[in-house]
């Protein structure tokens, strides 16, 4: 489903007939409102510099009036590190990415005036992003808000899962959210878990771990036997969630910055 257009400039290096290198970039709505771009992918089949270089050069031109481009390497590719590196990259932060083989959890009743709503995408999307927004304000790479306008095209993406972002509410008032899509890991389907997010006044209250629950169950009931998310390294508090329910590290990324703009 991929089209190359102003949101998706990409580059391939030949060789002949043969492609050896791409870069490719998402400057779609949401990165634009944060002033910057995501790699989509920056890669060579060869380990040379020069290709990166053409490529990466080639490329930034569409980026030109943003403040930074960044891409994600998995930490144990060390010689694309170097790479990107080479080009002017600075690490920025670790994200893990964390899997659990899914054993049933059982049903639980939710504690007194809370219930978890998520059947009308239309209906729950303000109060899903107003959550999500208040409550990763201030975590890394995830600052940007997002809107109700891009929540709504989230059904016409092909991770879509229905009924699968669903919001936490307190005597009806939204206070906790999470995102569940479909995904892919190790050739398999898998469902990937995210925006799990708890406004910070009803934090530090358990309810981090309920919604985590909730969308393992919601995996269950739609098939699938494994769950994958990830989580920043300095997010102590989501890690500690996941960790104790049941989740166990598979590798990691690496996020790499280029500002553009000094």
């Amino acid at each position: 489903s991929f089209e190359y257009n102003p949101e998706n400039p990409t580059f391939l290096y030949m060789e002949g007939n043969k492609v050896i290198a791409a870069a490719s970039l998402i400057i779609d709505e949401y990165n634009r409102r944060g002033d910057r771009a995501r790699f989509r992918i920056l890669y060579s089949e060869k380990d040379n510099q020069a290709i990166y270089d053409s490529l990466f050069h080639r490329i930034l031109i569409h980026a030109a009036d943003l403040n930074n481009v960044y891409l994600f390497v998995p930490s144990e590719n060390i010689g694309l590190m170097g790479r990107v590196e080479d080009l002017g990259f600075k690490a920025s932060r670790h994200v893990y990415l964390m899997v659990r083989d899914d054993e049933p959890i059982p049903e639980e009743e939710l504690p007194e005036g809370y219930e978890i709503t998520g059947h009308d995408l239309a209906e729950e999307a303000e109060d899903w992003c107003r959550v999500r927004n208040e409550a990763f304000a201030f975590v890394t790479g995830n600052e940007i808000p997002v809107c109700t306008e891009m929540i709504l095209t989230y059904e016409d993406k092909d991770d879509y899962l229905p009924g699968g972002m669903m919001v936490l509410r307190h005597n009806g008032k939204a206070v906790g959210t999470v995102r569940c899509t479909k995904d892919e890991y190790e050739g398999e389907p898998i469902m990937n878990i995210g925006s799990l997010s708890v406004i910070p006044d009803y934090q530090h209250k358990g309810l981090g771990s309920l919604l985590l629950r909730e969308a393992i169950r919601f995996a269950d009931k739609n098939g699938f036997k494994r769950t994958i998310l990830s989580v920043n390294e300095t997010n102590k508090g989501a890690r500690r969630i996941y960790d104790a329910g049941g989740f166990m590290d598979v590798g990691g990324v690496v996020s790499y910055e280029y500002k553009i703009k000094n």
